[in-house]
C-alpha cells in the first residue's frame, strides 16, 4: 500500500501554500495526497457537534476543507486527492496520521512559529515527535518558488528546479537524511548541494593558516568518504560538495541560500524544537524556502 502525503489545513495561507507545494510533491512521487482538518475547538464526543454554537465554526471549516479540495482538483487533475475533517486536537491529529505517511507537509510562519492550525505547543510537538519527514511551508511557497528565474529574471515553471541542499554533519548518522536529499533531488532532476560546517576545536587555540588547512583537508576527505556511496546509487544526481568554516547554526543558513528545497536532520532525543538541534532550529528561523526536518538517532 502507498503511503500517501499528508498535509494539514487550516484555512491559512501557511497551510494553502504547504497544500499546493504536497500537491507538486505527490504528482513527483506518484502519491496520493490527503489532507486533514483537525479542528481544535471540537472535543472528542459527538454529543457537542450539534450545539448551536458550535454550527458556525463546523460550517466555516467543511467549507475550507471543501473549498481547497476543489481548488487543488481544479489546479492537479492527475492527482490522487482526498480529504478528511478529523475530530480530534490537531497535535495527536498529525503526529497519527504522520505515522502511515511518506511525509506530512505543514504551514510555517518561520521564525519558529509554524502557523494556523498547528499553534505554540501543538507545532512543537508535531515538528520534532513525528517519525516521518516533516517539511514546514511558508505563505507565498508557489510553483515558480521552486525553479530557477528565467533569462529575464522573471518567475516560470519552465526553467530548471533550483538545487536541494542538504546540511550534513559527518560525525552523526546521515543515511535517511541522504537518502531523502538524494531521492528528492532525483525527482526534480535538480542538482545536489551538500553543505558542511567545520571548524577548529578550542583546544588547538587560535590555529595558524597550516592548522586550519589540515583541518579542512581532513573535512573534505570524511565528506567525500560519505558521499561516495550515495554517489554511485544515485548517479544521475549532480553532487556539489561545499564546506564552510565556523560554527553550522552560523554558517549554514547563508550557505544554502538559492536552494529550492532545503533538507536537514532533527535529532530524536530534543524534546521542544528549540532543541531540535542547533542547526536544525538556526536553518527553520532563517530559511525562507521549505525545510524538510528528516528524523534521525
Amino acid at each position: 500500500m502507498l503511503r500517501p502525503v499528508v498535509a494539514g489545513l487550516d484555512g491559512s495561507r501557511e497551510s494553502l501554500a504547504a497544500a499546493h507545494w504536497a500537491a507538486r510533491e505527490a504528482l513527483r512521487r506518484g502519491l496520493p495526497l490527503r489532507l486533514v482538518h483537525a479542528w481544535e475547538g471540537l472535543p472528542d464526543t459527538a454529543g457537542r457537534a450539534d450545539l448551536p454554537e458550535m454550527r458556525v465554526p463546523q460550517s466555516r471549516a467543511r467549507r475550507m476543507l471543501r473549498d481547497t479540495v476543489a481548488q487543488l482538483s481544479e489546479s492537479y487533475p492527475r492527482l490522487d486527492l482526498s480529504g478528511e475533517q478529523v475530530r480530534r486536537q490537531p497535535g495527536p491529529a498529525l503526529l497519527d496520521e504522520a505515522e502511515d505517511a511518506e511525509l506530512l507537509v505543514i504551514g510555517s510562519q518561520g521564525l519558529g512559529a509554524v502557523g494556523g492550525f498547528v499553534l505554540g505547543s501543538v507545532a512543537m510537538g508535531t515538528a520534532v515527535h513525528a517519525e516521518r519527514p516533516v517539511v514546514l511551508v511558508r505563505a507565498g511557497e508557489t510553483a515558480e518558488s521552486e525553479h530557477l528565474p528565467d533569462v529575464s529574471g522573471r518567475p516560470s515553471t519552465r526553467t530548471a528546479h533550483r538545487d536541494v541542499a542538504v546540511a550534513v554533519d559527518t560525525d552523526g548518522p546521515c543515511d535517511d537524511l541522504l537518502d531523502f536529499a538524494f531521492r528528492a533531488a532525483e525527482l526534480r532532476r535538480a542538482p545536489l548541494r551538500v553543505v558542511h560546517a567545520w571548524h577548529v576545536p578550542l583546544t588547538h587555540g587560535l590555529p595558524d593558516a597550516r592548522t586550519r588547512g589540515s583541518f579542512r583537508r581532513e573535512a573534505e576527505r570524511e565528506l567525500a568518504a560519505l558521499l561516495e556511496p550515495w554517489r554511485q546509487k544515485f548517479p544521475a544526481v549532480y553532487v556539489t560538495e561545499t564546506l564552510h568554516e565556523g560554527r553550522p547554526a552560523h554558517v549554514l543558513p547563508r550557505a544554502v541560500s538559492g536552494s529550492g528545497l532545503l533538507v536537514v536532520g532533527r535529532r530524536r532525543k530534543y524534546p521542544v524544537i528549540a532543541h531540535a538541534g542547533p542547526v536544525a532550529h538556526a536553518l527553520v528561523h532563517h530559511v525562507t524556502r521549505p525545510v524538510v526536518l528528516v528524523p534521525h538517532d
